[in-house]
């Protein structure tokens, strides 16, 4: 049975069984800055479990795309060396929201692997956890599974939790046995790791609360979440006991064969690339794009590993864009939205092969000439790694595959000393953090009011928080979380931002800083600016009704600007982020360029007429299925319910939006692009005004106008010619000061090389020069460099308090000495920065004053490094 075939299979049983069908979410989790990625079937139903959502059906069936890669769930390190591990695979689940519970759950899993796959019982080994005696009666008793075929396991096998607190539970696993000629012993037993055993569902019962001290209580509704891998089930079912030998893998491994022109399929790094391109075509599909910093730096990790797999079988050249194609197609069925953006994920994985491709070979050639000086030890020095990672872009676990490869761990503690000295622990610190909870499970959903009005009359207080835990009553100047039944304030969402204003009754006064959601609570968050606050107490809710109107301004403004850059730039286009303060806009969207000035025109444009031609906005609610079909857009990484609000602006825009905007396109009144720059690969920032602050700007504007006006001694009508005729006069002038430095330089030169020293063989030459600029530094630079030979050069000049240096060293040095590396080590004393490449480098500073100290220690830096010491 094929993959395809499973997928419909699993999904067309549950709903006979009275479940609802859930497409599968991001694989960015909504909302969640505890997780990096959705790694686990339940993840978005995360809310529903812990009672903060509702959702109108309480049995639900999904086919989750996951990512383990990063984080706690990381099984990057183990990819393409096991037959079951993945970056990138796929959940099947079923899941029960206070309905029904184990017995059900226990049934409609048995059904579905012995008569709808038709698996035989012998084949399949149960375990319970060992103080489960409810599950273990129904499998027992009701399904009547072998007893010698069933485990009782402890709680570190078979006990489930969301976190060190909050809902958890038992579970029951069920394994399938390839059979005696595969090694492995059965579940609960010491020989469990062997590869005969293989878990293909995990029914997980949610029945306990606990708490801070550990205790277990019942919960009041009790859940079931399960998990089937279809990697694991599609190798049960296709009779092999790998899963890289599967439909799923199969037709990724072949094309990376033909790609390294191989002929041996079970090749480990042919496993890594297949299982590498599922992970990052996804991802990219998902608008992750690679990067120096979380989700996107585990993307960067993953590709790098791929090509390092690829270099290792032969594959010097870009090659792993060319496998999107291949699973484009396989997946056309299952997920049609990779074809659509095959072309906009090849680009993306080709230019970081081509950008790691300048380093990969330098970087291996050093990883070699370590082993060499290792001497019989086992351990990678930490000095060294860290030099593959800052220099030449090796992510840590990708030098950890090649050490494992030699027998080799790695000397982690050297490098985190090495980070520490070069001041990045920010490149290491985690950008995802555990999002703090509040215990607020049991409260009826806010309702929000805020559409139509700014205020509330009064209504009471459901609870009020500290921040950490539920408060009975709140004094005066004391801050904290106020929580209504009915509020008229919006919290942030979809970009935009919170409502401020007043919580206000006879007696006191509450201040709303921010407004925010956790689940289907709304949660004002302020000070108590006058008198007292208990629990019941009833306040009026009042808006500041100015700044939600420049918000509201805003907000219709990004629709527009959204509308008008898919018209512009073309289809592809998606938002991928926004910000919708009342003083300005902020809308990321993905393109692979800037946008020119006749782009930029266009759209601002666009969205004036659209403004001009003052369209009607309206808003109506349906199904998730029905706005699809309607065309509307849906924004990056929110997270809708089944019923959704779509927001329409005559025949130029619909999209899904919960946000609260004008009445017509003519409110907005002027918009006006004040930058437009890109904030990472493939991804571009817009930033914008409207309304008042539109006109504030070009008055501000006209404002610089007049002052370079005065400033240049003309009208402003003049203005850009006189600027042209100044500017031409100081080029020409900078043409004569060019040459005559040049006549300086080619004096200085024939001194310089009186003033190298030799040392171990080269020469050294070290000097100030003052009095000339970067330019002529790298001619006097390129002249030495000609006559001395073999040598390292170092110049620097100091100019208007700034250090301008510039490393050359001569190519047969290289390999020993990077000019890079010793312009870096030399702008960390000054303060600064610097780059190049291997032969050539410069750096600049802000310290003048450590110059001096900065340039004596070069000759001990270059010493080091030939006596091949690099420390």
């Amino acid at each position: 049975m094929n993959s395809n075939a499973l997928r419909e299979l699993f999904l067309n049983y549950f709903k006979s069984q009275g479940h609802t069908i859930v497409p599968s979410a991001s694989l960015i989790p909504a909302h969640d800055p505890s997780l990096l990625f959705t790694n686990a079937g339940m993840v978005p139903f995360k809310d529903v479990f812990l009672g903060l959502e509702k959702r109108p059906y309480s049995r639900a069936a999904s086919i989750q795309r996951c990512i383990r890669a990063g984080g706690k769930h990381n099984d990057l390190e183990n990819v393409g060396y096991t037959a079951r591990h993945h970056t990138f695979f796929e959940m099947l689940g079923n899941f029960s929201f206070d309905d029904y519970f184990k017995r059900e759950a226990i049934h409609y899993s048995w059904k579905f692997l012995t008569e709808k796959l038709n698996l035989p019982p012998e084949k399949l080994w149960v375990t319970v956890f060992t103080e489960d005696e409810e599950a273990a009666a129904i499998w027992l008793n009701e399904i009547q599974v072998d007893p010698q075929r069933f485990s009782r396991c402890d709680k570190q096998d078979n006990f489930w939790s969301m976190g060190d607190t909050g809902p958890c539970g038992p579970c029951s696993e069920i394994f399938y046995d390839h059979g005696p000629s595969i090694p492995g012993g059965p579940p609960g037993t010491s020989a469990v790791d062997g590869d005969r055993y293989v878990e293909i569902w995990n029914l997980v019962f949610m029945q306990f609360q606990r708490s801070l001290d550990g205790e277990l209580t019942f919960l009041p509704k009790p859940s079931v979440d399960t998990g089937m891998g279809l990697e694991r089930l599609a190798a049960v079912m296709q009779g092999v006991t790998n899963n890289y030998d599967t439909d799923l893998f199969q037709p990724l491994i072949k094309a990376a064969a033909k790609e390294a022109s191989i002929t041996d399929l079970t090749n480990t790094s042919l496993r890594v690339i297949a299982d590498h391109i599922r992970a990052c075509a996804f991802l990219i599909s998902d608008e992750v794009h690679p990067g120096n910093e979380g989700r996107s730096y585990v993307l960067r990790r993953i590709i790098r590993r791929a090509i390092r797999h690829g270099h290792k079988i032969g594959l010097d050249r870009p090659f792993f864009y060319r496998l999107v194609k291949p699973l484009a197609m396989q997946m056309r069925e299952a997920y049609p939205q990779l074809a659509k953006k095959q072309k906009s994920i090849e680009k993306i994985l080709h230019d970081e092969e081509q950008q790691f491709a300048r380093t990969l070979n330098q970087g291996l050639k050093l990883f070699e000439q370590e082993l060499t000086k290792l001497k019989g030890e086992k351990q990678f020095p930490g000095s060294a790694l860290f030099r593959l990672y800052d220099t030449y872009g090796f992510p840590v676990d990708l030098t950890a595959d090649m050490a494992r490869e030699r027998g080799l761990t790695l000397d982690i503690v050297g490098f985190n000393k090495e980070m520490d000295r070069q001041k990045n622990q920010s490149k290491s610190a985690s950008l995802f953090v555990s999002a703090p909870s509040l215990q607020l499970a049991e409260k009826k959903p806010t309702e929000f009011v805020g559409y139509k009005s700014l205020k509330q009359a009064a209504v009471p207080i459901l609870d009020l928080f500290d921040g950490k835990q539920s408060i009975e009553e709140l004094s005066v100047d004391e801050e904290g979380f106020v929580i209504l039944s009915k509020t008229p304030f919006y919290a942030e969402g979809g970009g935009q931002v919170g409502d401020t204003g007043y919580l206000v009754n006879a007696t006191s006064r509450f201040l709303v800083t921010e407004t925010f959601k956790e689940g289907a609570l709304i949660l004002h968050k302020g000070k108590l600016t006058k008198g007292h606050l208990k629990k019941g107490d009833k306040l009026k809710a009042e808006v500041d009704a100015e700044k939600r109107r420049a918000v509201t301004l805003n907000h219709s403004a990004t629709h527009l600007l959204h509308a008008a850059l898919r018209e512009v730039l073309g289809a592809q286009v998606m938002q991928k982020g926004s910000l919708v303060e009342a003083e300005r806009l902020r809308f990321d969207f993905s393109h692979i360029s800037p946008l020119n000035v006749e782009q930029l025109k266009l759209v601002e444009d666009r969205v004036n007429q659209q403004i001009r031609a003052n369209l009607p906005i309206v808003t109506e609610m349906m199904s998730i299925e029905e706005a699809k079909n309607a065309g509307a857009l849906a924004m990056f990484g929110e997270k809708y319910g089944d019923k959704v609000r779509v927001l329409t602006m005559g025949s130029f825009s619909k999209e899904l939006c919960g946000g609260t905007h004008v009445s017509r396109t003519g409110d907005i009144g002027l918009f006006k692009i004040t930058a437009e720059i890109g904030i990472s690969a493939g991804i571009r920032r817009i930033q914008a005004v409207t309304g008042q602050h539109a006109l504030d700007w070009i008055t501000a504007l006209e404002d610089r106008i007049n002052q370079l006006a005065k400033l240049f001694k003309t009208s402003k009508d003049n203005l850009l010619e006189k600027a042209r005729m100044d500017m031409g006069a100081k080029q020409a002038l900078q043409k004569q000061i060019g040459a005559l430095q040049q006549s300086i330089v080619a004096m200085m030169g024939e001194e310089l090389i009186s003033q190298a020293i030799e040392l171990q063989g080269i020469k050294l030459l070290i000097s100030e020069i003052n009095g000339i600029d970067g330019a002529g530094l790298r001619h006097l630079l390129d002249q030495l460099k000609n006559k001395l030979k073999p040598a390292v050069i170092v110049l620097a000049s100091i100019e208007q308090q700034r250090v301008q240096l510039v490393v050359g060293v001569t190519k047969e040095l290289t390999e020993k000495i990077r000019a890079d590396e010793l312009a870096n080590s030399i702008a960390l004393a000054i303060g600064g920065s610097g780059g190049g490449r291997s032969d050539f480098a410069q750096a600049g500073g802000g310290k003048p004053e450590a110059l001096d100290a900065a340039l004596k220690n070069v000759k001990h830096w270059v010493e080091t490094r030939l006596n091949g010491n690099y420390a």
